[in-house]
């Protein structure tokens, strides 16, 4: 079975990712520099596929398996990589 987001929402720390296994995922913004310096317009713009998210104005793209998995931005633009 392949997990995939169903929404995401936002609060002033943290990404809420909720899951198609009933999982909610809460990740710190500070994981992602270019979300936690998005506006709240940026960052509702977020595309869900089967392969995670995707901001295109922010050129971010953030697997699932890669949030199961504890990584943050793997770009070297800050951000925790596991």
């Amino acid at each position: 079975m392949s997990i995939s987001a169903e929404s995401v929402q936002f609060d002033d720390d943290q990404m809420w990712v909720n899951l198609s296994d009933g999982r909610t995922l809460g990740v710190p913004l500070a994981w992602f520099p270019r979300l936690l310096g998005a506006t709240a317009d940026e960052r509702g713009a977020v595309e869900i596929s089967a392969f995670g998210l995707h901001w295109p104005d922010l050129d971010e793209d953030i697997s699932i398996q890669g949030l199961l998995a504890g990584r943050g931005d793997q770009t070297g633009t800050g951000g925790r990589a596991a």
